[in-house]
């Protein structure tokens, strides 16, 4: 999907009714299995991204054109809209700018950004540290003026709950959303009684984050759906299922000698080759 398509078809998407199940990708491989089980969008998130490209935590080791860059080549691969984690928006209102200029035009179709200080750090790590609302609101109308394509969606993400309490990061969101962000997000809610409030207090599209281990309670699809938010993401359960997996492909070959049964209990080899489309490229050209 170009860039010119995916935040249209995004679009269309959030103005269905329903809510949007996404999944995180932290390369472009998890990205075409996300795809071929039929989800409508993709997540690439800092975390997974940063783990996968450089073996390193979410601590602001990765760079915007780091990440530009992985986004460029999940955009490039699957056809589904690309969402991507644009952090803090690596700086001040300038650094925002070239961000969102860089993250449209590696063919994302949105891009989050957050109110957190730099460094920043992991939404659901502790002691983190937010900016005054006002430059947080300043930091959306930056991203809005930065993008090329109206359609092009923003994703206004607080990190206020922890440090400030659930008003401000409602006041926050609203705000933001106020101000031209069009989805609101509120990092780490703690109970299931602020999971509730928030979409009856949040007059704008919800999206939340249902990373398992987190401090936000897991709630279903379903109920999510039901209590009012519009997108939903697992952001970093691929690399957490990916890591079991190779820890159990490393203990089989430590401990046995060999892993053909446990690698194709998983996959196949054929399996492997039809979801990488090997037969489409090497009929290519026959097709001329």
């Amino acid at each position: 999907m170009g860039p010119k398509t995916g935040p249209k078809r995004l679009r269309e998407l959030l103005k269905q009714a329903g809510i949007i199940r996404s999944l995180g990708a932290h390369d472009v491989f998890t990205a075409l299995i996300v795809e071929q089980a039929g989800f409508e969008t993709v997540f690439i998130g800092g975390f997974g991204t940063s783990a996968s490209l450089l073996g390193l935590p979410d601590l602001n080791f990765l760079t915007m054109s780091e990440m530009a860059d992985a986004v460029r080549r999940m955009a490039a691969r699957v056809c589904i809209p690309v969402i991507a984690d644009g952090d803090t928006g690596y700086g001040d209102l300038h650094n925002v700018q070239r961000t969102v200029e860089a993250f449209e035009a590696a063919g994302a179709s949105g891009i989050l950004l957050e109110d957190q200080v730099m460094p920043k750090r992991c939404g659901h790590f502790a002691n983190k540290r937010v900016i005054p609302s006002e430059e947080m609101v300043l930091k959306i109308k930056a991203a809005v003026k930065a993008k090329s394509d109206p359609d092009f969606v923003i994703f206004a993400r607080t990190d206020a709950r922890q440090m400030n309490g659930l008003d401000d990061a409602i006041d926050r969101v609203n705000r933001c959303c106020d101000s031209g962000a069009d989805i609101a997000f509120i990092e780490a809610p703690e109970s299931r009684a602020e999971l509730e409030e928030i979409p009856k207090r949040v007059k704008h599209p919800l999206f939340v984050n249902m990373l398992s281990g987190g401090v936000t309670p897991i709630f279903s699809v379903k109920e999510l759906e039901q209590l009012g938010y519009k997108i939903v993401v697992c952001p970093i359960e691929s690399l957490m299922v990916c890591a079991r997996a190779m820890r159990e492909l490393c203990d089989a070959w430590k401990n046995t000698g060999r892993v053909d049964k446990l690698a194709t209990q998983a996959m196949s080899f054929a399996e492997v080759k039809k979801l990488l489309g090997v037969e489409e490229f090497l009929k290519l050209r026959e097709r001329l």
